[in-house]
């Protein structure tokens, strides 16, 4: 399996993953599919060198993907990003997801960022769990803020701060 930065005609396979994730009400808040004209500016949105956008691939194409946002749009927060990973469902639990963290934990420096944000739905065990051995511990509760099917569900803030470099702290 190798990682990649997504090429624009990837984005309907990445759509793909993402909405395949919808119905189980447990990696998304999204309700309905969306589509590959939906995402454009999104996928636009991202960068190799700063924001990248990766997928997962081997012989039998595509297995999952990553992203890198952003937090929260405002320049005090430059070293702060917001990860997001989809896997796609005939592929979970093969450590898709665990490689593209292992890359994302790893080129976060290279990119001058301190902080790795995630936010989960506080019932996506495996999310969780899956943090929690990257050293994500829970730094937020957003208690019954989004509502499936009737039922409410938390939010979890998952945060990992990463270690300053050599010579960033002016030494």
């Amino acid at each position: 399996m190798r990682i990649r930065h997504a090429r624009y005609e990837d984005l309907p396979v990445i759509v793909a993953i993402y909405n395949a994730s919808i119905p189980g009400r447990l990696a998304t808040a999204d309700t309905e599919p969306v589509t590959v004209a939906a995402r454009a500016a999104w996928f636009h949105d991202h960068n190799p060198e700063h924001r990248p956008l990766w997928v997962a691939e081997d012989e039998r194409g595509i297995a999952g993907w990553l992203s890198v946002r952003s937090f929260y749009g405002r320049p005090a927060y430059h070293a702060t990003v917001e990860l997001g990973y989809y896997v796609a469902p005939d592929r979970q639990r093969q450590g898709v997801a665990r490689l593209l963290l292992t890359e994302a934990v790893s080129h976060a420096p290279d990119w001058g960022v301190r902080t790795l944000l995630a936010f989960v739905f506080g019932h996506n065990e495996p999310s969780v769990r899956l943090l929690t051995a990257f050293n994500f511990t829970q730094w937020g509760l957003l208690p019954a803020v989004a509502e499936l099917d009737d039922r409410e569900y938390d939010v979890l803030i998952m945060g990992r701060r990463l270690a300053r470099t050599a010579g960033e702290d002016g030494t």
